[in-house]
């Protein structure tokens, strides 16, 4: 897990087309993301729980209203084998609403695992 910065999709940048050209949304660099998620692979945690939609966003700028505005991108990312993926139960961004209150420019990416769910699959394929 950690700051990948790529935002690998369209739903991974608010203002995605004008940003086609910027480092970190590169079509070589999202095809070489493509490349290590897949569902045998790697599976982008956050995003299985949030297919086809805006965000959650993890990172926006400190320029104008961004933040507040939440025009930003989704660059952070937990990356788990499919066994723990399966067992995530919520997943998402760790956003505090308030702009005066931010340390940072990023937002932690948080998942909650049923660790019960993943013993009981790890001790059925023993």
């Amino acid at each position: 897990m950690g700051d990948l910065n790529i935002a690998h999709t369209r739903y991974d940048v608010r203002n995605w087309r004008r940003s086609n050209q910027a480092e970190g949304f590169l079509p070589e660099e999202r095809e070489w993301f493509g490349s290590i998620v897949s569902p045998r692979t790697l599976v982008d945690v956050v995003r299985s729980h949030h297919p086809e939609v805006d965000g959650p966003y993890s990172w926006w700028s400190w320029l104008g209203q961004s933040f507040a505005n939440d025009v930003g991108w989704r660059i952070d990312y937990h990356l788990a084998t499919p066994a723990l993926a399966r067992s995530a139960v919520s997943a998402g961004t760790d956003r505090d609403p308030a702009p005066d209150r931010r340390i940072s420019d990023h937002a932690p990416v948080v998942v909650d695992y049923d660790l019960a769910v993943l013993e009981s699959r790890i001790g059925t394929q023993r």
